[in-house]
């Protein structure tokens, strides 16, 4: 596979403006086969809307979006509400996202024994699991994950990337990841962007077994599946994101 075979997608200089509020600016990205991508920022950073943008959902003022011809793309929501009164079993809930062998895709996120269980009857970690079984039925080519660890704790969310670790080393498709958590992410993210309307800084998470504070709450974690990320950014931003002060840059 040559290095243009393994581009998924491509964000060139993409801005969005809603009611004069700009929310996306100037922001590229390139989505490669295999490697993980993870940004984050705080809350009202516009990373669902970069999302919505790379989904189709959302068109944008200026800039490019490329995607590769057929790309099939795997999407886990940020949440889901579903009727309480709706008999919808977990086998049946993923077979609906697509065609594909569901208890294989139940199986491979080690939630197979959930198959004949009550949809709103399972627990917050074991949801995720089945709507990240439920993205990858299609064996998609990008794997979208919009906040996937939100109500997981901390060692439930390294469970939860490791599980992601490994279906990307099995399928071989490309990872992009939103977090609103500035510093907890993915170990084997690739690159991680930091978003605040516009990309702040950039870089590779440290790892979290070296870093002193997260071993005194949990350990060496040598299997957890999370790392730190450090950043500084060479700006500060005003309550509605414009940048406002200078301040020098160095990034992990």
């Amino acid at each position: 596979m040559t290095d243009s075979d393994k581009i998924l997608a491509v964000l060139k200089h993409v801005s969005l403006n809603f009611e004069k509020r700009q929310i996306l600016q100037d922001v590229s990205l390139t989505l490669e086969a295999g490697k993980v991508l993870t940004i984050i920022g705080p809350n009202g950073a516009g990373k669902s809307t970069l999302l919505r943008v790379l989904l189709g959902l959302q068109t944008v003022d200026h800039g490019e979006v490329c995607l590769r011809e057929g790309l099939r793309i795997g999407y886990v929501p940020q949440s889901m509400v579903i009727d309480s009164t709706l008999p919808l079993t977990v086998a049946r809930f993923v077979a609906l996202g697509g065609e594909g062998d569901a208890m294989h895709a139940l199986n491979s996120l080690k939630v197979g024994h959930l198959a004949k269980a009550a949809i709103q009857s399972v627990s917050g970690g074991e949801f995720q699991r089945v709507l990240l079984a439920r993205a990858i039925l299609r064996k998609p080519d990008l794997l979208v994950l919009d906040e996937p660890a939100q109500g997981v704790d901390v060692m439930g969310q390294g469970e939860l990337y490791d599980h992601i670790s490994e279906l990307r080393q099995q399928y071989g498709f490309g990872v992009l990841m939103v977090s609103h958590d500035l510093h907890l992410v993915m170990a084997n993210t690739d690159q991680v962007i930091c978003l605040n309307h516009h990309i702040c800084c950039h870089g590779v998470p440290d790892d979290v077994s070296r870093h002193p504070e997260y071993q005194r709450l949990f350990g060496d974690m040598p299997e957890s599946g999370l790392a730190v990320y450090t950043h500084h950014h060479d700006h500060a931003h005003d309550i509605h994101g414009n940048v406002v002060e200078s301040k020098g840059c160095q990034h992990g």
